[in-house]
């Protein structure tokens, strides 16, 4: 019987229990109170957090996983999510360690990772154990069996091939050709596959990595104030001023800085690139007024959203630091809040399923569904292959400015439009506050000029004179064609080119290899542009054409027929028959009528060939008595005044003009005969000759670098094979007795040579060309190469040609139809008085 309550007293539900009635309900209180706490113990799902806590990064994925498990936990009421950090200090092993004690307190999920080193070992482990692992780092070359090595595996990281080939785009861009890559050795090859893909994209778009440099961390040193930076001692050998960091830590980089700012390597004339990885590590509250200007790579991301506004005040609200200042959270944070809230709407499908238990393959296989076509705080994303990517990841730059505050100024896409177009509108602060792009090079200074050779010695002083008598502070030391070019170029620059000239006797090719090995930065001079050369240093546009010529000594071609080298034999043959064709219609036309033509056929035809023929020198005696026959004459006057005013034209040029020997065919005879040919032993013509010509070795002479006419008077040699600018200024001093052959085979002409990478090759390349365009190089090749009027005569292609029958078949064509026509009309008229008189 239950109880029931009334006005004076109480009854309690239950039936009178005697003296057992306390015992049953402290009984009932202990079950109770058991079930609820297995209950709650059942309902809650431990997640494991392997993260840098030292680091920003670290940081802040802290902070948005805890307010997504915030989240989750207060609105719902049956499960409970509980977050175990820990901390790896992006050591691999130390995450290995920390994951084993995770996976021991039953963790469902371990994430985090900055690293995948760290990743890697984790990964490992979680196979042991069938734990899901979520990465937030992922390798930038994908292994081809890493779904099958590591199935438990989930990465969720930035591009990183994207985000080196736009770093190259820059790179391009601003028209930098050699880098200097920098790296912390983690011990472990991390940056391996990003070298290999940062080399490929530079070389993509012609830039090279000149020098690598390996940092050991500075955790590892024990004196990181005076040791381990060695290795930046062998940037002062480099040239190249662009610098891109791709795998720091924070200590190793802010020692970096420090010293390279000692070094003078953070100055008007460098660049420094960050990776996402190393500028997303640095706090706000650090010092880097030594970083001041560098750029870095930044993982864009909407800002303007609902969600993202209600989760940027959480963040702001519960991030905590040392030094009371909240960043604005980056991509690292936005895809570990994501990466939490999928891992919350899981264990909510799964808890609404009445799933008594979470295993983690169920886990996994529910995480890749939500993690296909999902959109959060870090963008649209999708699973694929056990990696989630991101739809159209767009990259912001970061500008380092006001030795703390990194600034975004603007897409990557805009940046590098405007390195391309050489503006600056959205204000970039490089190194130094230069607002202006650096060059990426060590630019010359009063303290260090720039090293230039000149050769010693050269085919002709034309191009290149050096008066030993003199100091290489003089400048009346050096003179010549491409020494005046250089000094017309050097005020035409847009800044001072602090420089010394050095001059050294020695090959051209060592003259490339002395810059190429650093010794020197720039060759000055008649250097050839060729194949070989390009591998070694940088050459300028080319300021003068240049090929292969032949000069060979004049013959008089003394010749018994040379009369009837005004015309071809063709030409000669038709006019003789023109003359006979003419000769009978003026018999037909006079013989039968004109009594001046005597009686007789033999009388007549002897008169009528003489009458024609004699009309080629002097007037005719006979009268003429047919009007046809007036105007076959005055035609053929007309072809004979024509034939031999050309013949005589042609045949004073043959007697005026020198016969010289051929060109093209040459160089097959000088072969053939085994004759003895010259080159200057200081140039590339001597294997060229052997190895593209065909001559023997032998038969190659060496000639003195001023070409001696002796050579040839000597008959030492029966032809000298000369590059084109040489050929004109030999033929400038020698050119009686001695003819000059068309280029017959093409080289990249005379240019400057500097090392390779150098970014002045290039304004000296614009400022050639500006010569070139406003004729100011015409002007110097008119004052020390232009050939003298009386040699400009000499070129084989000036010689004359026989004239040939192409030349006057309209002539012989209305001569021959005028006469025909004639006699026709004549015929018929005659035939109509034969008819008449019958």
């Amino acid at each position: 019987m239950w109880g029931r309550l009334d006005q004076n007293k109480m009854s309690f539900p239950f039936p009178k229990l005697g003296p057992f009635a306390p015992v049953l309900i402290v009984y009932l209180l202990i079950v109770i109170s058991h079930g609820v706490g297995a209950n709650n113990s059942s309902n809650v799902t431990n997640i494991g957090a392997i993260i840098n806590a030292n680091g920003r990064i670290g940081k802040e994925q802290k902070t948005a996983m805890e307010i997504a498990a915030e989240n989750f936990n207060s609105h719902s009421k049956t499960h409970k999510l509980i977050l175990h950090f820990r901390d790896s200090g992006r050591d691999p092993f130390r995450a290995a360690y920390a994951a084993k004690e995770l996976i021991k307190e039953k963790v469902e999920v371990i994430v985090g990772m900055e690293t995948w080193q760290e990743a890697a070992q984790v990964a490992d482990q979680g196979n042991q154990s069938n734990v899901t692992v979520i990465s937030f780092a992922s390798p930038t070359i994908t292994p081809p069996l890493i779904q099958r090595r590591w199935p438990y595996l989930i990465r969720m990281a930035t591009d990183g091939s994207a985000q080196l080939k736009g770093i190259a785009d820059i790179v391009s861009a601003y028209h930098w050709k050699r880098v200097v890559v920098v790296y912390e050795d983690d011990g472990y090859g991390g940056a391996v596959g990003m070298l290999a893909v940062l080399s490929e994209a530079l070389r993509d778009v012609g830039s090279v990595i000149e020098h690598r440099l390996i940092l050991p961390r500075v955790s590892s040193i024990h004196n990181p104030n005076g040791d381990g930076f060695e290795e930046m001692l062998n940037l002062t050998t480099t040239k190249s001023r662009v610098f891109i960091v791709i795998q720091s830590s924070l200590p190793t980089v802010t020692r970096l800085f420090q010293v390279a700012k000692e070094m003078g390597l953070v100055g008007r004339d460098s660049a420094w690139i960050f990776t996402e990885a190393v500028i997303s590590n640095l706090p706000d509250s650090l010092d880097n007024s030594d970083m001041e200007g560098t750029l870095g790579m930044k993982t864009d991301y909407a800002k303007n959203t609902s969600s993202y506004m209600k989760f940027l005040k959480e963040f702001e609200k519960k991030f905590s630091d040392e030094d009371n200042i909240v960043p604005t959270p980056g991509i690292y944070a936005l895809r570990a809040y994501d990466m939490m809230t999928i891992i919350t709407q899981a264990i909510g499908r799964m808890t609404s399923n009445n799933s008594s238990t979470t295993t983690s393959s169920s886990l996994q296989v529910l995480l890749n569904t939500l993690l296909n076509n999902y959109t959060g705080l870090s963008g649209e994303m999708y699973c694929k292959g056990g990696e989630v990517l991101f739809r159209s990841p767009t990259f912001r730059i970061i500008n380092v400015v006001d030795g703390k505050r990194q600034r975004d100024v603007g897409s990557l896409e805009s940046i590098v439009s405007q390195g391309t177009d050489g503006s600056n509108d959205v204000g970039i602060i490089w190194p130094g506050t230069n607002i202006s792009a650096p060059k990426g090079w060590a630019m010359p200074t009063k303290e260090s000029p720039m090293k230039i050779l000149v050769p010693g010695i050269t085919p002709f002083n034309t191009f290149v004179k050096v008066d030993w008598s003199r100091n290489n502070s003089d400048e009346k030391k050096f003179d010549g064609f491409c020494i005046e070019l250089f000094r017309r170029i050097i005020p035409n620059l847009n800044y001072t080119l602090h420089h010394e000239i050095e001059a050294l006797n020695c090959t051209y090719d060592s003259l490339i290899e002395l810059v190429q090995n650093k010794t020197y930065d720039a060759v000055i001079g008649d250097m050839t542009v060729l194949a070989d050369r390009l591998d070694k240093v940088d050459f300028t546009q080319p300021y003068i054409e240049s090929g292969l010529s032949m000069i060979v000594p004049e013959k008089d071609e003394e010749s018994t027929w040379l009369f009837l080298k005004p015309f071809t034999w063709q030409m000669w043959a038709v006019s003789g028959g023109i003359l006979l064709y003419t000769t009978l219609i003026v018999w037909l036309l006079e013989g039968p009528s004109n009594p001046e033509f005597g009686d007789g056929l033999k009388n007549q035809i002897r008169t009528a060939t003489w009458f024609t023929f004699s009309s080629l020198f002097f007037a005719q005696r006979e009268k003429i008595s047919s009007n046809f026959t007036k105007v076959v004459v005055i035609e053929w006057l007309f072809v004979v005044l024509i034939l031999s005013s050309s013949y005589t034209a042609n045949l004073s040029s043959m007697l005026t003009i020198k016969r010289l020997q051929p060109n093209v065919t040459d160089i097959e005879m000088l072969k053939r005969t085994e004759a003895k040919v010259g080159s200057d032993k200081d140039t590339f013509i001597r294997n060229y000759m052997q190895r593209v010509l065909g001559f023997n070795d032998s038969n190659v002479m060496e000639i003195g670098p001023l070409y001696n006419v002796d050579e040839f008077k000597s008959k030492r040699i029966s032809a000298a094979f000369l590059e084109l600018p040489y050929a004109k200024v030999f033929m400038n001093q020698n050119c009686k007795g001695y003819t000059q052959t068309a280029p017959t085979y093409r080289f990249g002409g005379f240019s400057f040579a500097f090392r390779k990478g150098s970014p002045i090759a290039r304004d000296f390349t614009r400022v050639i060309l500006e010569l070139l365009e406003h004729g100011k190089l015409k002007e110097l090749e008119n004052k020390w190469l232009t050939t003298k009027e009386e040699c400009s005569r000499n070129a084989t292609s000036d010689t004359p040609k026989s004239l040939s029958l192409k030349n006057f078949a309209g002539l012989y064509i209305i001569t021959g139809v005028t006469s025909t026509f004639c006699f026709l009309i004549s015929l018929v008229i005659l035939l109509r008085k034969l008819c008449w008189r019958e």
